[in-house]
């Protein structure tokens, strides 16, 4: 296993990734995050507390809960409704690797009334089999098919790891 981001590299690019939502988003009427379960909900909240201590938007979250490993044929739920008229959906996952998960994640979201959604991962594998491109991407890495990607959020330092 190869390091591939330090503690202090992903802070730098969740800040820098929080500054691009903002600048983006300057005239949305809120920013809802919405996280996948796992390590994209801990980005989500990371980018989130970011953006507060950063603007002034308005900032709601949600959790997007599904299966990873079976996604066409289980249930896309979120922990909690949010009325999403003409506020911005920011979808948030760790890595994107094919797009999958993030195809299926969209699912309780495409019959409202967004005004936009956008999608945000710390690291982008770009082995994109579906039509799916982030707007906010903290590193973009080649990776082979064989080799994996694993995020750790876990405890005071935060890391990427490359095996």
């Amino acid at each position: 296993m190869s390091e591939v981001l330090n503690h202090q590299q992903i802070k730098k690019k969740i800040t820098r990734m929080a500054y691009e939502i903002y600048e983006r988003n300057l005239n949305s009427k809120a920013v809802v995050f919405a996280g996948i379960s796992g390590m994209g909900i801990i980005l989500s909240d990371l980018l989130a507390a970011e953006l507060r201590a950063i603007s002034p938007l308005t900032i709601e979250q949600t959790e997007v809960i599904l299966d990873k490993a079976h996604v066409s044929s289980e249930e896309v739920v979120l922990t909690n409704e949010i009325d999403l008229r003409g506020k911005t959906l920011i979808l948030v996952d760790d890595v994107l690797n094919t797009g999958k998960t993030l195809v299926y994640a969209m699912k309780p979201f495409l019959e409202e009334e967004l005004y936009k959604m956008e999608i945000a991962v710390l690291v982008n594998r770009s082995h994109g089999l579906f039509p799916i491109r982030p707007d906010y991407t903290g590193f973009e890495l080649s990776t082979t098919l064989n080799e994996h990607i694993k995020v750790d959020f876990s405890g005071d330092n935060y890391f990427v790891y490359l095996h």
